[in-house]
């Protein structure tokens, strides 16, 4: 890890202490099992192995890992983080036997990240007090720094023009291209411009045609055709953030004018919300304003999910942009906005852009210069 990235690493923990001592905790565990929980080790450590155990008190921090790491460990890791390298033990009974040895008693831990037998065979029997102090790390990786936002705008640039391309290199054999032949392209060019890969744990979503009436469709070996609507929704990954970019495009020509249609009233709706977007506005309010625009139109009843979701190292984390949300917008989140309409029988389009909420509003990361649906 180079110095500049220790400052950003050494903040973030310095932080998490902050908040372990408001919560009267003598020491805080994080386990990652078989790839799960990777984004919150990440985040407070740098490191990105498929095992690891965190421990963390006021006066030292702790990452135990297994040797298919001993190298990378020692790359990623914040240099603060004492590393140990084993196998003797499980993760969770090394960690038991750590504490004892520390002779803490109330223990943060993520509940929702641990199963309820490793609960009962690693974490009911001892004489902890273990206190479930999952949003520690959640709440702090809402308010991304200039390391996270700078990933973000990187992984936009390459999906945005990786996209262009593929699209250019279609053009004069599109009925030969299937929904899954462009996802493998777009994958492909995305790593080829130095992305890590594209979305971690989700793929892609090309939907052409009646299938692009499903909101998340899997791409399947039909071939486009004239008239076709094709929605894309994708991203790429840098240094483990993610973007999540939509567009739409029509094979040749528009099939009926209700496509020009649907694509005004998306951008619209698009738009309003965008501009409305600042610290203290509701995640509800915010989908309100779009989802009247919608309803409106007449098309209300084809605009089923929530209008967006916050981004970083997970494609979705908070806050949410929902009718159910009850978050509230900060200087510091990454969402979404991304309205849809999708009808059974004829298609649908979804227009979506990734958003930094600013002290002053927001800012467009991934620069939406290219809403308009395309004939290609």
């Amino acid at each position: 890890m180079n110095a500049e990235l220790e400052k950003i690493f050494k903040l973030r923990l310095d932080k998490f202490r902050d908040l372990l001592a408001q919560k009267n905790l003598d020491a805080f565990v994080l386990f990652v099992f078989e790839g799960f929980n990777t984004e919150n080790c990440h985040y407070i450590s740098g490191f990105r192995g498929s095992s690891a155990a965190i421990i963390i008190n006021s006066n030292e921090a702790v990452l135990v890992t297994d040797g298919r790491y001993l190298t990378q460990v020692k790359e990623q890791a914040l240099s603060e983080y004492k590393i140990i390298v084993q196998s003797e033990l499980p993760l969770a009974k090394f960690v038991i036997n750590y504490l004892r040895d520390l002779n803490l008693k109330n223990i943060g831990y993520e509940a929702e990240k641990i199963s309820h037998k490793l609960f009962e065979s690693a974490f009911n029997n001892n004489n902890f007090n273990w206190v479930d102090a999952g949003d520690l790390i959640l709440n702090l990786r809402r308010s991304k720094d200039i390391y996270e936002i700078n990933a973000i705008k990187k992984a936009a640039r390459i999906g945005r023009e990786a996209y262009g391309k593929v699209l250019n290199s279609i053009k004069l054999n599109i009925f030969e291209i299937s929904e899954s032949e462009f996802d493998v392209r777009l994958f492909s060019e995305i790593k080829r411009m130095g992305a890590e890969r594209g979305w971690a744990g989700h793929d892609f979503i090309v939907a052409s045609g009646l299938n692009s009436a499903k909101c998340h469709a899997r791409s399947t070996q039909k071939k486009f055709e004239s008239g076709d609507i094709v929605t894309v929704d994708y991203g790429a990954m840098i240094n483990g953030y993610m973007s999540d970019i939509t567009r739409n495009f029509s094979v040749k020509k528009f099939k009926d004018n209700q496509v020009s249609e649907i694509n005004n009233i998306l951008l619209k709706a698009h738009k309003a919300a965008a501009e409305a977007l600042r610290p203290g506005i509701s995640g509800k309010d915010v989908d309100t304003i779009a989802r009247k625009i919608i309803e409106d139109a007449g098309y209300g009843k084809y605009f089923m999910h929530g209008l967006g979701h916050g981004l970083g190292l997970e494609i979705h984390e908070a806050p949410r942009l929902s009718q159910s949300s009850s978050d509230i917008l900060q200087a510091g989140d990454v969402v979404t906005i991304e309205p849809g309409i999708y009808i059974e029988g004829w298609g649908g389009m979804r227009i979506e852009d990734d958003y930094l909420i600013t002290e002053s509003g927001s800012e467009c990361l991934t620069i939406n210069d290219n809403q308009a649906i395309n004939i290609i």
